[in-house]
């Protein structure tokens, strides 16, 4: 029992101190402990930090784990030091982030191909955000760079993966493609 406190507080230590969220790996290799003993502390700590009474849980973001405030305290934490400070995502940020989580890894050009207008002042500001990340170079002409989301993303859409996100179904892609070449004027529209 006192060796389970000992491995509880140490993964606690980790996870506070490192901040951001950690791999499975990483933490298994930090407390020196098996898969399925890591699997049950970090089960049960997520259950203890869900508890009503706690400011604090944990979350799982693609299989890294993560300390953080609740959602509940952000007002008292703004009161405080007046961060962190919650970001407006207009519909055309919205609809720049929908196609990268979508898409991913995804460049600029195909950006605008899909959206039909420029999206550098979109993907400038997602980046600012920290919603979206370089994640490579696309292997052709000009060696453009790919985009995907980031931990942020999950953290702030409340998923713990990209597996996560809705399915959209083909017929409700074609209903969005034709709507989107309505507004575009790109076909007519019989009335």
């Amino acid at each position: 029992m006192d060796e389970n406190k000992n491995r509880y507080a140490a993964l606690e230590a980790v996870l506070f101190a490192i901040g951001g969220a950690v791999s499975f790996s990483d933490l298994k290799t930090a407390l020196e402990i098996e898969d399925a003993e890591l699997k049950t502390l970090l089960s049960e700590m997520m259950e203890q930090y869900n508890s009503p009474e706690r400011g604090i849980r944990m979350i799982e973001l693609d299989g890294k784990y993560q300390l953080c405030t609740k959602n509940d305290y952000y007002e008292e934490l703004v009161r405080l030091v007046n961060t962190p400070k919650k970001h407006v995502l207009t519909d055309v940020l919205l609809e720049t982030l929908s196609i990268v989580a979508y898409k991913q890894p995804v460049t600029r050009q195909e950006i605008e191909k899909i959206r039909g207008v420029s999206c550098s002042h979109a993907v400038n500001r997602l980046v600012e955000y920290n919603l979206i990340q370089e994640v490579g170079r696309l292997d052709a002409p000009g060696h453009p760079i790919l985009f995907g989301t980031t931990d942020d993303f999950l953290r702030s859409f409340g998923i713990s993966s990209m597996d996560d996100l809705p399915v959209i179904s083909p017929d409700r892609m074609e209903d969005f493609r034709r709507e989107a070449e309505e507004e575009a004027g790109v076909i007519n529209v019989e009335t």
